[in-house]
């Protein structure tokens, strides 16, 4: 399982300025239209229109231009996945909560390989949202109610403010009739659950040394937990580049190319930009060209970015395919 990343911060992010207008555009758009073929009047929905089954065939219908109305919560899962049996109710409960501020879509990964793949899910349960079109990642993995209800409460304010989604109007008598509302229930909480969404609040402070210091107290008494390892792999990355110049330390790695103190330095920052595979490559050079206490820095360096990036990620695994043929 991936650390936990509850936040909607990067939403931005993840579209240009330009495109968010353009979705917005078209988003309004496809709403006349509807308005105006239903003659100007939006009927309701039924309650059990809120969570709905996806498929390959249906994608485009029921998720792409449904978003153009309301924010589609998607909910890849499996029958084997068990966190997928704890999670996939929870979500449902929530569906009917938020009474059609956002409609759930569950996507079963064993009948939908391509949307699995298109959307780049490594693991499942994995949640993501469309709003007008455009795809986010929201979290992997279960996580305790009240954080979900924060990314979602995220999620319809982002809709809202920058698409102009107020959601969809559910009336009970419509088709399918009034349903029982079934209670949220409270995830149980796992034994490091608390030190975990510690290091969360920490990074989303800002507060890297407490965040790692959080990840390092599950260490201690669990070394194999894979959530702490990871989170704990991210957060020292992101307090070793803090405060650096990029520009300065891009120029000492192309000026001094057998340097590999500089060499190391700049694949953080390539790593942190997004750059995953010009990071991985200007340390297995590193490695090629050193020998000695060097090449070990770049060796150990390269192993802990891997460690970031995530082992199911195929750039990984090639990164480990051509570190083995430059040691061996």
């Amino acid at each position: 399982m991936q650390p936990r990343n509850m936040s909607m911060s990067g939403v931005v992010d993840l579209a240009a300025v330009k495109a968010a207008q353009e979705a917005k555009a078209k988003a309004e758009q496809a709403r006349a239209e509807a308005a105006r073929q239903g003659g100007g009047a939006v009927p309701g929905v039924s309650p059990s229109s809120l969570v709905i089954d996806v498929d390959e065939a249906g994608f485009e219908r029921e998720v792409l231009q449904r978003s153009t109305e309301v924010p589609v919560v998607i909910d890849f899962w499996a029958e084997w996945c068990e966190p997928c049996k704890q999670l996939s109710p929870l979500l449902e409960g929530l569906a009917r909560e938020y009474n059609g501020r956002f409609v759930l879509a569950k996507i079963d990964v064993d009948a939908n390989q391509m949307l699995m793949q298109q959307f780049g899910v490594q693991g499942i349960p994995a949640v993501f949202a469309v709003v007008a079109g455009q795809a986010l990642p929201l979290f992997q993995g279960a996580a305790p109610v009240e954080q979900i209800r924060q990314t979602l409460d995220q999620l319809i304010q982002v809709g809202e403010e920058r698409f102009g989604l107020t959601g969809i109007t559910v009336d009970p008598d419509a088709a399918g009739g009034e349903q029982q509302e079934a209670p949220v229930a409270e995830m149980p909480a796992g034994p490091y659950d608390a030190l975990l969404e510690a290091a969360v609040q920490a990074l989303d402070a800002g507060d890297l040394g407490g965040a790692v210091q959080a990840y390092r107290n599950v260490l201690n008494d669990d070394p194999g937990n894979t959530e702490a390892k990871l989170g704990l792999a991210q957060a020292e990355l992101l307090q070793r580049v803090q405060g650096l110049d990029p520009q300065q330390v891009r120029k000492d790695a192309a000026d001094r190319p057998a340097d590999v103190a500089a060499q190391i330095t700049a694949a953080d920052l390539d790593l942190v930009g997004g750059h995953v595979e010009d990071a991985f490559g200007r340390l297995i050079d590193a490695v090629r060209r050193t020998a000695g206490d060097d090449r070990d820095a770049a060796r150990v360096r390269l192993l802990e970015l891997l460690e970031v990036v995530g082992s199911d990620d195929p750039r990984v695994t090639a990164a480990r395919t051509q570190l083995a043929r430059v040691l061996f």
